[in-house]
């Protein structure tokens, strides 16, 4: 049974990973610009490794980050159609938060 409640921390959720897979998304493309500046100026090829480490592990983030997201507004969406299901109340601030959430997740999607 879907409540009020439950939709409220679905949609924080996504809110939540959108934020984050957009970090990650600023993270890789900061630490590129980094270790390119690196090779450009012919730092210790050591440290070069450790940066190129530091870029792989960003760039793993960014799939898994976009995986949760996609489970969690599916899980938004089934929470979304249950309640309006169950209840008769068809609007409302969490409603209509949850489905302006839901559009704003599909747009990232879209990009």
């Amino acid at each position: 049974m879907a409540t009020v409640r439950s939709l409220k921390i679905k949609t924080s959720t996504c809110k939540r990973l959108v934020k984050e897979l957009d970090s990650y998304e600023k993270e890789v493309l900061r630490e590129s610009a980094k270790t390119a500046d690196m090779k450009d100026k012919g730092a210790d090829p050591y440290d070069i490794k450790q940066q190129e480490n530091v870029l792989a592990e960003s760039r793993m983030m960014v799939p898994d980050s976009r995986k949760r997201l996609e489970a969690a507004l599916e899980d938004l969406k089934g929470t979304l159609a249950e309640l309006l299901e169950e209840t008769d109340e068809k609007e409302g601030i969490e409603i209509d938060d949850a489905r302006n959430t839901i559009v704003e997740v599909e747009e990232v999607f879209e990009t």
